[in-house]
Parts: structure tokens; sequence; C-alpha cells
């Protein structure tokens, strides 16, 4: 059942956003290379991800900075500007393909957003490692509701895992 007060709904889609993260952070936890994370918000994704994954550099992708000094990456690991600018450059200051990247961009009208989020996913693939897992907060254009989707690239496919969180691991479909 769908929540129907705001307060629900938040707490449904906080609860799916830690779990899928804990999730796509789990799918790299053998696989080298750095973090990709794109919109900084308030800086609790970034704050979540230097704690699950404390060894590894975490790049962060914003437009306009609007969070607490403690939750702003270091010099050099934020990539400040828009995407469309940053991302095609980035792999030459972050030295290495990212194992995982997260995808928190946009308005939440998922029309209008549409165009920079089908940019942006074949831009970023070259930023990602084979093997890498991409998450994605709000929906893609192609899943709606607050669950997670997940994608993982290997070799020879792409795997989308739609669910929310580890409990969901097996609901895979390769496309």
């Amino acid at each position: 059942m769908t929540p129907t007060n705001r307060l629900e709904q938040m707490i449904r889609r906080l609860t799916s956003q830690r779990n899928c993260l804990a999730f796509a952070a789990e799918m790299v936890v053998d696989l080298p290379g750095p973090v990709l994370e794109f919109g900084l918000g308030k800086g609790r994704t970034y704050d979540f991800m230097r704690e699950r994954l404390p060894e590894r550099d975490i790049y962060v992708f914003e437009r306009d900075v609007h969070c607490r000094p403690e939750y702003v990456p270091a010099d050099g690991y934020l990539l400040l500007g828009d995407v469309r600018d940053t991302v095609p450059a980035a792999l030459a200051q972050i030295g290495e393909p990212a194992a995982l990247a997260h995808f928190d961009i946009g308005t939440h009208d998922f029309t209008a957003d549409a165009p920079l989020t089908d940019w942006l996913t074949l831009a970023v693939t070259p930023l990602i490692r084979t093997g890498g897992a991409w998450y994605r907060t709000a929906p893609w254009r192609t899943h709606a509701g607050s669950r997670c989707l997940c994608r993982r690239t290997t070799a020879t496919a792409t795997t989308w895992s739609i669910g929310s969180g580890p409990s969901d691991r097996n609901n895979t479909k390769g496309r």
C-alpha cells in the first residue's frame, strides 16, 4: 500500500534509499575504483557512503553546494558545475573508472528531467568500471515507484536489479 501522507512517503523514500545504497555498496565490495556521487544535496548519501566505504575515494558532482561544511567533499573531490560540463572531463581528474555511481540529481519532475537523465546515462558509461554498479535514487523514466534501480555492467550484458535493497537481491532482469 502506497502511503498517502508526506511524512510516510518521506520515510519510505529514505528507507529505500538507505537500503539500496547499502545493496549497491555490497555489490562492489571486491571491485576496485572510486565512488561517484551525482548530486550532493544536504550531504546525506555522501556521508552514508563515506561511512559504508571508508577506503574509497568519493567524487561528487554538484551544480551548487547548499549543505553544511562537514558534508562537502575535500578539495579535488568536488566537481562543481553543470554535469554536462563536468562529466566529459571527469575521468582525467578521477584517474580510473568507478566501481559505483549514485545518481540523485534533477527536479523530481521525471518528464522534465528525462533529457538530462538520458544524456547522463550515456555520458557516464565511460566512467564506470566493467562490473561496476549504478544506482538511481529517483526512478529512471522506465521505472516508477520508490524502489531502487541498480544497474550492473559486465563485458557482455547489463543487469538491472530492482527492489528495496539486499533482501531483493535475486529480483533481476537482463537488459
